[in-house]
């Protein structure tokens, strides 16, 4: 069982954006989530709900630009947090898989806590390449709309960070919004399940004996 609380706090800052996301993977779901790109808070408050997560990320950017960078950049330090709150890894199930249906949509993500980051991102129909889910121009405070050509990226870059291998497929689907839905959905719950405590493991999951 792990032994101390698995909670981390980062903070990152550069030309294009200020982040601050903390995590507590043994929590029990609440999120305080505020990007400036309400279909991602959408999907991290979802992501945060699904994996049990207790989740904060506040984060600006250039979204008068483009939600790019925003969404790029809160994506390497949700994984960076992950990795730094998952500690030494002992007494970990290492391993996770979730099957997510939405509607007519179904998704599968697998994990393996492995220390060697890797990601397998397949099967999104082609009009995700060119979709824009949500955006709104007026008003005191614009909100970016997002691309779902990034949601490749955004597993990316939290499987980098968080040192993990990372496998995600849309076996079948239509709408944008349940596509993308069901993938983080579906990476919550496979991460809820690698980093839950195994009764049956005291030490680190690994014939080699480090992760």
């Amino acid at each position: 069982m792990p032994g101390q609380a698995r909670i981390a706090r980062v903070e990152r800052t550069t030309r294009e954006s200020s982040i601050v996301v903390e995590i507590n993977l043994d929590g029990t779901g609440v999120t305080d989530i505020d990007t400036g790109v309400p279909f991602f808070d959408h999907m991290l408050t979802a992501f945060g709900a699904h994996g049990s997560f207790d989740l904060t990320v506040h984060a600006k950017g250039d979204i008068e630009i483009d939600a790019h960078h925003t969404v790029e950049d809160t994506s390497i330090v949700l994984g960076t947090a992950i990795g730094q709150a998952l500690g030494d890894k002992k007494g970990i199930r290492r391993f996770g898989d979730a099957w997510i249906p939405m509607d007519e949509t179904l998704a599968q993500a697998i994990v393996d806590v492995s220390g060697r980051p890797y990601i397998v991102h397949t099967g999104e129909p082609e009009h995700l390449l060119t979709a824009t889910i949500g955006g709104y121009s007026g008003g005191e405070r614009p909100y970016s709309s997002y691309s779902t050509v990034i949601n490749r990226h955004v597993f990316e870059s939290i499987a980098l960070n968080a040192r993990i291998a990372l496998h995600v497929r849309v076996l079948y689907g239509r709408d944008q919004h349940h596509i993308t839905e069901a993938e983080f959905k579906a990476v919550a719950r496979a991460l809820r399940e690698a980093v839950e405590p195994d009764p049956r493991v005291s030490g680190v999951p690994s014939t080699k004996g480090t992760l």
